[in-house]
Order: structure tokens, then sequence, then C-alpha cells
């Protein structure tokens, strides 16, 4: 009950008072929706997982499958727990005494590698005499180096004066990614690239571990993995901005099955991928793909992605994307300062159509076409990486001529056949497409097909293949954000393991947003190269 006699008689002391009064109790009501927040989320995995393990038989699974989608919860829930423990520093040391009460000890047979962290001086302060040790913190946490386990050992020696016994001073204890935990940030690295880039799921490297004489619970992996991805967040959104600022883009989608368990099956969900590659053209922008979590194909959901995009967008004829050019066409013409979307497509799906049907039956006139194709690709592999303007003039001089007899062949052909044979439809893909399939013609910095984008989603169909499904919307999400991060990182030449290790380590030291773009792959590359210089 408040205490009237504390109510101050002024008024201005008085609106201070209810002004703070206020303040608090919407800083008591935001944790409490996040509180209810966070218990509904949770509660809706809890009934998810008692659907999955004691549903009807048609929504039981396989153990290796109920593990699968157990990890996609866990990391969900982890990722969810990170940006708690980042908004909330005393719960976030909570957690941490907690993780070191619950992480058990280290096998005895893993060599020790010991970290002295000393304070910046052991110079008493009270009487500026020599301090001695009088004790330490110690604590210890899994790392990883190829092919060899090792336990780093961290000693923070306590100093105490002789003279007056009443100063100490320590080293603080460095940040890390899983206070409390485990890993180092290099054993995480380790565990994002084994399962987002060579495709093995963490119930699978828990084994391996398990060979080690290392047991370590494929749930911990789990969480290791939410937290690095909530870490890393940041970086995959600065990476998906900085491509829908360019003036060309690769675009495509795949599928990526997730379980449903209430139907007792998955749903089919869809990466959908941006990609940024000038090289073939001497572009200075450097090469990058993001993969994008999205529940459906629909339009909207190209609209969503693409929404702030104005440039070219090369990919193949799926209508989704003839949407977003007409929606930017329409907010050019109505004056919008920005411009609109140009739909390059690509001569690949087109060939591919012929061959089909090369294959299946004789068939001259698919023969003949794929000639006349082979013919524009001749041209390409020869202007490979000369400068835009070289590549259209070259295009202009050889290429169009070609394309130029091409498409009454075409037409003449189409006109012999039915429209719904196979021939048929594969003839009407390119004069339907032709706008589209012509516009490399009149911009070198336009390639003939989309095969980039093609070759960025192998690795995710690779972990699909591996992993069967994702167990969750959010782990799928968490999927799409490593992922963009390792295949950037291939792009670059640049060892996915090392840069993750790296940059978590920063990351977790309090590197200010700002400087984001500091960590991006081909910036850390230049950053190691110049390191590498300066050491030689």
């Amino acid at each position: 009950m408040t205490d009237l006699d504390a109510i101050p008689d002024d008024p201005s002391a008085l609106r201070a008072a209810l002004l703070a009064m206020r303040a608090e109790l919407a800083a008591e009501r935001a944790l409490r929706r996040g509180l209810e927040d966070r218990n509904e989320r949770l509660q809706h995995f809890i009934r998810q997982l008692q659907r999955m393990q004691f549903g009807r038989r048609s929504e039981a699974l396989d153990p290796d499958q109920l593990n699968l989608a157990l990890e996609d919860l866990e990391q969900a829930v982890a990722e969810a727990d990170a940006e708690a423990e980042k908004a909330d520093p005393p719960r976030r040391e909570a957690r941490a005494r907690e993780r070191r009460q619950n992480r058990g000890t280290l096998p005895g047979h893993l060599p020790r590698i010991e970290v002295v962290i000393e304070p910046p001086t052991t110079i008493c302060p009270c009487c500026s005499g020599a301090m001695h040790i009088i004790g330490e913190d110690r604590s210890e946490r899994l790392d990883v180096i190829p092919m060899r386990w090792q336990v780093i050992v961290t000693r923070r020696p306590k100093y105490g004066c002789r003279a007056c016994g009443s100063a100490v001073v320590q080293a603080p204890a460095p940040p890390r990614l899983i206070e409390g935990g485990l890993p180092t940030e290099r054993l995480v690295a380790h565990v994002l690239v084994a399962k987002y880039a060579d495709h093995a799921p963490l119930y699978r490297q828990a084994q391996m571990l398990a060979r080690q004489g290392i047991a370590l619970d494929r749930s911990t992996l789990a969480s290791w993995v939410g937290t690095a991805a909530a870490e890393l967040k940041p970086l995959w959104r600065l990476l998906r901005d900085d491509l829908l600022g360019s003036a060309k883009l690769f675009v495509d989608e795949t599928p990526a099955p997730v379980l449903d368990p209430g139907r007792g099956r998955t749903k089919t969900s869809w990466f959908w991928a941006i990609a940024r590659d000038d090289r073939p053209w001497g572009g200075a922008d450097p090469p990058a793909v993001v993969f994008t979590y999205a529940p459906g194909r629909g339009h909207a959901h190209a609209a969503t992605l693409l929404k702030d995009f104005r440039g070219i967008l090369q990919t193949d004829a799926y209508a989704a994307y003839k949407a977003v050019a007409g929606a930017a066409g329409d907010e050019a013409a109505a004056g919008s300062a920005d411009g609109g979307v140009l739909l390059a497509h690509c001569w690949a799906h087109c060939r591919r159509r012929f061959y089909e049907v090369a294959q299946k039956r004789p068939a001259p006139i698919a023969h003949e076409a794929l000639r006349r194709i082979a013919a524009l690709y001749e041209i390409e592999a020869e202007i490979r990486g000369r400068p835009a303007c070289e590549r259209r003039a070259v295009r202009q001089a050889r290429t169009k001529p070609l394309l130029d007899a091409m498409r009454p062949w075409l037409e003449q052909c189409r006109a012999q056949l039915s429209k719904k044979s196979p021939l048929g439809e594969a003839i009407g893909y390119p004069l339907n497409q032709w706008e589209g399939l012509t516009l490399f013609l009149d911009d070198g910095r336009i390639e003939i097909d989309s095969n980039v984008i093609e070759r960025s989603m192998r690795p995710i169909a690779l972990n699909r293949k591996n992993a069967l499904f994702a167990g969750h919307d959010l782990g799928a999400e968490n999927w799409a954000v490593l992922a963009s991060l390792i295949e950037t990182c291939k792009w670059h030449a640049v060892n996915p393991e090392a840069w993750l290790a790296d940059v978590l380590a920063r990351l977790v030291s309090g590197w200010p947003n700002r400087r984001l773009a500091e960590l991006t792959p081909w910036a850390w590359k230049a950053e190691q190269d110049a390191l590498h210089r300066a050491a030689a």
C-alpha cells in the first residue's frame, strides 16, 4: 500500500513521481507480455511434440525423424532465449549460473590447453605494493580443431595485497557465445558447418562425438545452433538488404519440406533465393547469395521478398516474378522515382525442354533447336569475363542474327505441330518468353541463363535429402540464415568454419552494428589477406 505521508506536496515533484510510476508499470506490463508470449510459444512446441510422439500412428515418427524435428524446435527455443538474454543482462547471468551447475564434466583423456588471463596491473591500488595470487576462477570449455579434440582451460588468477589485505584484483571473464556452457565459438562453427555445409544432421554429429568418448546430447547441439543463428541474423539481414539494393539479381525458389505434425505429414514450404554474381562481366559488387524461408510459393511471398528491388531480375518464367515486374512497372508508370523491374529469362530452362524431348524419341526439330542454342552458348563462352560494353557489342554483331533467324523458324515449326504435344510445348516456351530471353542482347551485364542461382541451391537439396525435412518453421528460418552465410563464404573461397569462428567471437565481444559490413565474407577475406601479407 502507498504510504500517504511519502506523497510529495509539490506539484512538480508529484508529477515526476507519477511519471516514474507509469514508466515502471509500463515496463512490468511489457515484461509480462513477453513472458506470456514465450509461454504460449513453448506450449505450442510441447503440443507438437506430444502429437509427434503419442499421436495416432499416422502422426508418429521414426526415432531418427523425431530427432530431426526436435533439433529444429530446440533451436527455435534457444534463439528466443538468446534474444531475451541479450535484452536482460541479469537473466543472462542467471542462465550462465544454471549452465555452470548443470553442464557436467569433460572427459579426462582430452588434452588441456591453459589460457591465463592476467589483470591489467598487479600493483595494489591502496599502497602501491606488489600483489600475490590468493586464488583463481577456473573454467573448462570444449573446443575442436580439425580431427583433434581438446579442452581449453581458462585460468583467471586473483591477486591480493600482503600489506593491507583489503584489495583483490582479477581479470574479467571474456564474453562467450554460450555463457556458462561448454563450447568455444570454434566448436559451434564446426557444428554449423558440419550440418549446413557437410549435411550431417545433429543426431549424427552426436553419434560421432560419442565415438570419441564425448557425451553430448543432440538437444545440446541444437541449442548451440539456435543461439548462433540468433547472433548471426543481423549479418544475414545486412546481406539481404545489400543484395536488394543491387542493379541486377538472380532469383529462384526451391521446396523446403517442413514437418506438420497435426496432419501427420510434412507441408511443402519454400526457400526463396536471391543472388548477385557480376564476375562474368567484371562488376565491382561482391557475389553473394541469400535464402529466405516462406511457408508457400504464392505471388505474395515473391512480392514481399522483392518489394524494395528495382532493376534487372533474371529468373525462369514463373508467374510470381511477372507479377512483381508488373507491380513495379505500374509504380514506375505512376511516377515512382525507383524505376521498374525488368525480367531476363533463362535459356537453360528453354534448352532443357528440347533436351527432354530429344532424349525420349527421334526428334529432328528438337535436335536442331539444341544445335542453335549451343551456338549461342559458344559465343557466351568466348566473351565471359569481358567488360559489359564488349559483351553487348559481340552479342549485337554475332548473337542477334542467330536469334533473328531462330524466331521465324520456331514459329514455322509450331505451325506444323499440336501446341499440346511435348515438342509443341517446348517450342511455345521460348516464343512466349521471347522478350525476356533476348533482353541479354542489349545489356552486357545480363547472363544467358540463371544457372548461377541453380547451382547455389544444390546444397539446400543435399541437406534436404539427408535431413528429410525441417522440424519447424523457425528451424527452417535458421537453416536459411546459416545456409546463406556459408554459401556466400564458398563463393569467396573463404573457409566457412574459420569465418564463423572468428565472426561469432567478435559478435559476442560487442562488435558494433555500424561495423557489421566489416564482417561480410569478402571484407573478412580482404582483412585476412592483408594480415598475411603484413606477416610475410
